[in-house]
């Protein structure tokens, strides 16, 4: 179970002047390429999983990860997730052929076909995708990552913390935005359901 808080920025300014204030905290900034994988028949939706492909600046690494059963309430994130590193020319193949990525040698997509296909080999479609620049953080004993997602639609701003202990985290950075005169607001939405919502929540 992963457990994140999520917090929205409203715009490039709030974003901006954020990481101006812990600049001195970056760690580094990684460039991610995220694409969503189903069934033809939506198997995986259907019992609110997501298939994702994930690069990491460019094809230096791809990471397939399964989640299901999200939850989002007050800023908190929780969700069942399981995450595998493959072979990134073979990810980006299956980036260009999805039907390949039924098949390939990866724990996730085995447990995808047992859950998902009765154990049968299973023929997935691109759902497409969006791009994201996640500068990381070390501050104050957490792990920030502040994020800038690149939408067909438009651009997301957003603080994420994944830690056992959310109501701490939140109050810690509640009270260094509010400090600050950072404006945020609790993210209601994954970005996976503002890609598939088609607008920025």
């Amino acid at each position: 179970m992963e457990v994140e808080v999520k917090l929205g920025l409203p715009d490039a300014a709030a974003h901006s002047k954020f990481k101006s204030l812990i600049s001195e905290f970056h760690v580094k900034t990684v460039n991610q390429q995220n694409l969503f994988f189903d069934t033809p028949a939506a198997a995986l939706a259907s019992e609110r999983a997501v298939l994702r492909l994930r690069f990491l600046d460019g094809v230096t690494r791809c990471v397939v990860s399964l989640k299901a059963k999200a939850v989002l309430v007050d800023g908190v994130s929780r969700v069942e997730e399981d995450e595998e590193e493959i072979d990134p020319v073979l990810g980006r193949a299956c980036a260009a052929d999805p039907m390949k990525l039924g098949s390939i040698d990866s724990r996730i997509v085995k447990r995808c076909r047992d859950e998902f296909g009765d154990g049968k080999e299973m023929g997935f479609v691109c759902l497409g995708g969006f791009e994201n620049v996640r500068d990381v953080y070390q501050w104050r004993g957490m792990k920030l990552e502040v994020d800038e997602t690149k939408y067909a639609f438009g651009v997301s701003y957003e603080i994420e913390c994944e830690s056992e202990d959310p109501e701490g985290v939140k109050k810690e950075l509640e009270g260094f935005l509010k400090e600050n005169g950072v404006d945020y607001k609790y993210s209601e939405m994954s970005k996976f359901a503002v890609f598939r919502s088609g607008k920025l929540p």
